[in-house]
Formats: structure tokens, C-alpha cells, sequence
């Protein structure tokens, strides 16, 4: 049963999938925008936009949360470029824009951008 159970699998193991939403989420700060999976887009949203948040506040510990779960370079360009732009919104950091279907094996694609 999945009683209490918060987040996505996404048929891999825990180490795998965490270097997964690991590499997901430091490329959506580094470049604003990246095409992947609806499902792989819809498990990175909350825990990025819970990222955002606590580095918006400013704490030390907070930004400390930030570079170990993104990495130095990424967490240095959310604080200095993307979180004085999200002063004033209180959340709703990211959008996701379905894109249709893959050709290959036509897996539902998405847009997954910042809202600036």
C-alpha cells in the first residue's frame, strides 16, 4: 500500500533516483528551462520549488540545505540571479507546459521552466 508515502519512483532505486532529481533540478537553475517527461517533471516541481523557498529566506542553514542538495555553482545562481526576482511571489516558482508525445516511444514529454 502507498498509505503516507510522498514522492515519485519512477522504477529506479533510491540512489539512482536521487542523482536523477539531483541532475534535474541543478540543470532547471542553471538554464532556466529543460524538456523531460511529464512524470519526471511533476516529481522534481515540489522539491524544487521547497529548494526555492528555503533559500529564499535568507538563513545561512538554509542556503547550506541549497548547496548540498544542488551543488556550489548551482545554488550560487539561484541566490545572486533567480531568487531576487521571486521577492514578491509567494510561491508557484516553476511551470510545466505539456508538449505532446515523444516520437520514439511516445512518452508524454513537458516544458518544466522558471517563472520570471
Amino acid at each position: 500500500m502507498q498509505h503516507r508515502r510522498v514522492g515519485k519512483i519512477l522504477k529506479r532505486e533510491k540512489g539512482p533516483r536521487e542523482a536523477l532529481f539531483r541532475s534535474l533540478a541543478r540543470s532547471i537553475v542553471l538554464k532556466s528551462a529543460i524538456t523531460t517527461t511529464e512524470a519526471k517533471a511533476k516529481a522534481i516541481r515540489p522539491i524544487l520549488e521547497r529548494l526555492i523557498t528555503t533559500e529564499k529566506k535568507g538563513t545561512l542553514a538554509g542556503h547550506r540545505t541549497v548547496v548540498a542538495a544542488l551543488g556550489k555553482d548551482a545554488a550560487a545562481h539561484l541566490k545572486k540571479e533567480i531568487i531576487p526576482k521571486m521577492v514578491e511571489r509567494k510561491g508557484g516558482y516553476l511551470r510545466i507546459t505539456k508538449l505532446g508525445v515523444r516520437k520514439s516511444d511516445a512518452a508524454p514529454m513537458a516544458n518544466i521552466s522558471i517563472v520570471q
